[in-house]
C-alpha cells in the first residue's frame, strides 16, 4: 500500500528510525482502524521483493517495519529473506490472525476482538501490545498475557479518538500492574508519518 522512512511511534522500538512497508490486505476489520484504506489488497500496485529492499537501502536506516493491514495474509518467507541478506533487521506488526510466515527479528503482536490470535504467532511474540479502547480491554489484555512466553514485553496503548478518556484508566492500571508499559502513539504527536 505504501512505504516511507519515519521513526517507530509505538510499543518496545519507539523512538528509532524504521522503514515502514504497509502491505495492502485485512479481514480483521477493526472499526477504530486509522488505515482502512489499507483493507482491499487490490486497490494498491504490486512491487517486487528486489524494489522494495532496493526502496529500503535508499535509507540509512536498517530496520524495517513489516505492517499493515494485516501483513500475515501474504507470504513473508521471500521478503524477510532479501532483506535480512541486505543487512536489515525485519520488525512484523500483526494482529496474529494469519499463519506465521518470514524470519523476524521482532514480533510485535497487537491481537483484536474481530479475529484471534494464532497459537504459533502467541508463541513467537517479544511484544504483545493490546489497544485500549475501553474498560474491558484490560481483562482481555491479561488473557492475551497469558497466552505468550514469559519474556514477551507487554505494552498497553490508549486508542488515538478515546485517548483522553482511555489515558487516566491506562497509567492507574499499569501502576497497579507494574509488568505492563504504556505504549503511546508518538508518531502523531510529533506530526509524522
Amino acid at each position: 500500500m505504501e512505504q516511507f522512512y519515519t521513526i517507530q511511534g509505538e510499543g518496545y522500538n519507539t523512538g528509532r528510525a524504521a522503514y515502514f512497508i504497509r502491505l495492502g490486505g485485512c479481514d480483521v476489520g477493526c472499526v477504530w482502524c486509522d488505515v482502512k484504506e489499507s483493507w482491499d489488497a487490490a486497490a494498491h500496485p504490486r512491487q517486487s521483493t528486489a524494489q522494495l529492499v532496493e526502496a529500503v537501502l535508499a535509507h540509512p536506516g536498517r530496520d524495517v517495519v513489516i505492517t499493515g493491514g494485516e501483513p500475515l495474509m501474504h507470504n513473508l518467507d521471500e521478503l524477510t529473506a532479501a532483506l535480512q541478506a541486505a543487512g536489515c533487521h525485519t520488525w512484523l506488526e500483526t494482529s496474529g490472525a494469519h499463519p506465521l510466515s518470514g524470519t523476524w527479528d521482532w514480533v510485535c503482536l497487537s491481537p483484536k476482538k474481530f479475529k484471534a490470535p494464532l497459537p504459533e504467532v502467541l508463541a513467537a511474540a517479544h511484544e504483545l501490545k493490546v489497544v485500549v479502547f475501553n474498560d474491558h480491554d484490560f481483562a482481555w489484555a491479561e488473557e492475551h498475557a497469558a497466552l505468550v512466553p514469559a519474556t514477551t514485553r507487554l505494552y498497553l496503548q490508549p486508542e488515538w479518538s478515546r485517548a483522553a478518556r482511555m489515558t487516566p484508566a491506562l497509567v492507574d492500571y499499569v501502576k497497579q500492574h507494574p509488568r505492563w508499559q504504556v505504549s503511546l502513539q508518538t508518531h502523531k504527536y510529533l506530526d509524522i508519518p
